[in-house]
């Protein structure tokens, strides 16, 4: 069973999942096969979290991520005649091949000619033992051939962090080139974990059936003092072997809404990022995030590159799931700048979610800001900790049990396996707040629009057309006004006419709609409801930023970025002339130009996609020549001039 591809009204980027996820850890960094079969067996009380298709032996994905154990895996490849190295000094990589011999070839001899060209030594391979008698025949029909390839850290790489951000490397440039040069299909080819300190067993199954087909999970030399673990449950989608989690980071139940404009601004940023730490190997990384992919891969992709590019995961975290910040009169300042500097650095990932992570050496697990998602952890007087979707998923007398509490919205929990020892979300962000002087920074670079000198004229703009007729260009309606916008404008009210839209979907009315309908009736359609930002104003902010966007993985810049804000997105005409005229308020640093979006009527509504084409040359243009703030217009609508839709 795989996802089909965009078809008629289905889209497979409209996916969405709300899942189970948990681990298990001993907080001293105590590795034994005890936490693996307690992983196992949180994922089989979370069984109730799954789906079931239509095949009752077909389930929706279940996964375990563990530290990579060390001596059953000297064990297993000494079998195949390969030794390992010691600890640190080689990766293993799980590897989801087809089932063609000769494909899963082509994909093996790549993988091993670019780890060569990165300076590392491919030791060899071994299939995973399996088990898939207790597959349903959907599951079996897509079922990859799974096999580890051990690779040994080359004499141009140190051990540790280095040699974990050049195994990413190698995996994200073969699955790359893989892509583009078609040696397989993306759903062909896939790695779960690539790194010297992790792996992850994963599949399209049902929680029982994880531990029934991989013969690894049974045997005590494997040992581990952490087990991250997820089944899923996919609304309205199509599993597959590589969307199941853990992810190489990740496991995440909830769903991301704003992930299309998190893509788009992932992939915007390319050409404005650089690395100290991943030099010339960052061009290799494109594209960063592949098509096709779900709301938490495309997450942990991000994570993965903040994380190889020289952020903490805690601190990576905090920059992609913030918790409420700009109307907390509760959180200190420092704290506060914190997240205002990194606000201009990296837009949330926002949605409904609890995210559990790990790297390895800590485990944790973060809310978001709204706290939409159940978590529940408990910490036991022998050191150990368990974290879950829920209460009771393992079963532990409650005379051992020394804290027993929940995650709450935004807040952190973190266990640093490494030192041995839960850091708690004050020490951990506390610490973060006051590593840099964010508030400084922020006060040499930040300029709010709406408190700029107010003495700049608008610009007068007259038109022989009617108000009555420039309303009808844009697709006002008398109901628009005297329902919607008059009580909103005269006394504050709920526009009440808004409410129970009976509405045909856009899409298939025979009635001329404008694209807003459109994109509002889309957006009406994930499983959970927009969220008024007015009332929520203790969890939500209309904050927008304007201007360049800065080096993301700048973190050795110490003058910050230039940052132009305005405090919410309706612009007066006030402010579009200091927009127009910014340059000349805060000196060097913002340059704008402003382009017009309308195009000559006579050519129809045929003639829209040329000008949309010759409006974003003309962007192109001007982002070339040193403009940073765009001001698309469509003043110029007239009776012979058509505007093109400015969501469009």
């Amino acid at each position: 069973m795989t996802m089909p591809a965009r078809q008629g009204l289905y889209d497979p980027r409209n996916e969405h999942d709300s899942c189970g996820v948990g681990f298990v850890a001993h907080s001293k960094g105590v590795k034994s096969h005890d936490i693996v079969r307690q992983g196992i067996q949180i994922l089989m009380n979370l069984e109730h979290r799954g789906a079931v298709g239509a095949d009752p032996l077909a389930g929706d994905g279940a996964g375990i991520i563990i530290q990579i154990p060390h001596q059953f895996m000297s064990a297993v490849f000494a079998d195949v005649g390969v030794t390992l190295p010691a600890v640190g000094d080689y990766g293993i990589g799980m590897i989801f091949l087809p089932q063609d011999r000769a494909a899963a070839k082509n994909c093996m001899d790549l993988l091993e000619s670019i780890a060569h060209e990165e300076g590392q030594k491919v030791l060899g391979w071994r299939d995973v033992p399996t088990d898939n008698s207790s597959l349903g025949e959907t599951t079996k029909a897509c079922e990859p051939w799974i096999r580890q390839v051990a690779i040994q850290r080359g004499a141009n790489t140190k051990a540790g962090n280095d040699f974990e951000r050049k195994l990413y490397v190698i995996r994200k440039q073969t699955a790359n080139v893989a892509r583009a040069q078609k040696i397989v299909g993306q759903r062909d080819f896939y790695s779960p974990s690539f790194s010297s300190r992790t792996v992850v067993y994963k599949g399209m199954f049902l929680a029982p059936q994880l531990a029934a087909y991989y013969n690894d999970l049974h045997d005590t030399r494997v040992v581990s003092a952490l087990a991250l673990v997820h089944q899923r449950f996919s609304t309205n989608t199509f599993p597959s072997w590589r969307l199941a989690h853990p992810y190489r980071m990740v496991c995440h139940n909830g769903e991301i809404n704003t992930l299309r404009g998190n893509l788009n601004w992932m992939s915007a940023r390319r050409h404005s990022m650089k690395s100290a730490l991943l030099g010339e190997d960052l061009q290799k990384l494109w594209p960063l995030i592949a098509e096709g992919q779900s709301d938490t891969a495309s997450f942990d992709n991000a994570l993965e590159l903040l994380v190889q590019g020289g952020y903490s995961m805690a601190h990576a975290v905090m920059m992609m799931i913030p918790e409420a910040w700009a109307g907390n009169p509760l959180m200190d300042e420092q704290r506060k700048a914190f997240y205002e500097y990194h606000a201009g650095l990296m837009e949330p990932w926002d949605g409904p979610a609890a995210i559990a992570f790990t790297d390895g050496r800590q485990i944790g697990a973060t809310l978001d800001r709204n706290g939409l998602r159940p978590a529940r952890y408990l910490v036991t007087d022998d050191g150990l900790v368990v974290m879950a979707s829920e209460a009771g998923v393992l079963d532990i007398p409650e005379e051992k049990i020394v804290k027993k509490w929940r995650l709450q919205p935004g807040k952190m929990f973190l266990i640093d396996l490494e030192e041995g020892r839960i850091i708690d979300d004050e020490e951990l962000k506390s610490s973060l707040a006051a590593a840099k002087p964010y508030q400084a920074m922020l006060a040499k670079t930040q300029f709010v629009l709406e408190d700029l000198p107010g003495d700049v004229a608008p610009e007068a703009h007259k038109t022989e057309e009617t108000l009555l007729d420039r309303q009808q260009a844009f697709g006002y309606t008398q109901e628009d006004i005297n329902v919607i916008l008059e009580p909103i404008g005269r006394a504050g009210e709920e526009p009440i006419g808004s409410m129970g839209a009976d509405a045909a979907l856009s899409v298939l009315s025979a009635k001329p709609k404008l694209l807003y309908s459109y994109f509002k009736q889309n957006f009406a359609q994930v499983t959970n409801p927009p969220i008024d930002p007015i009332r929520e104003e203790l969890v939500m902010s209309l904050v927008s930023l304007l201007g360049p966007k800065p080096n993301l993985l700048g973190l050795d810049e110490t003058d910050g970025h230039l940052r132009l804000e305005v405090r919410q997105p309706i612009l007066t005409d006030g402010d579009l002339a200091k927009i127009r005229r910014i340059n000349e308020l805060v000196g060097d640093g913002f340059k704008t130009q402003t382009l017009d979006m309308t195009y000559p009527s006579a050519d129809g509504a045929e003639g829209m996609d040329k000008a949309l084409k010759k409006l974003c040359a003309e962007a192109h243009q001007a982002v070339e020549k040193g403009y940073n703030i765009l001001i698309l217009s469509d003043r110029a609508a007239s009776r012979s001039r058509i505007a093109i839709p400015a969501l469009l």
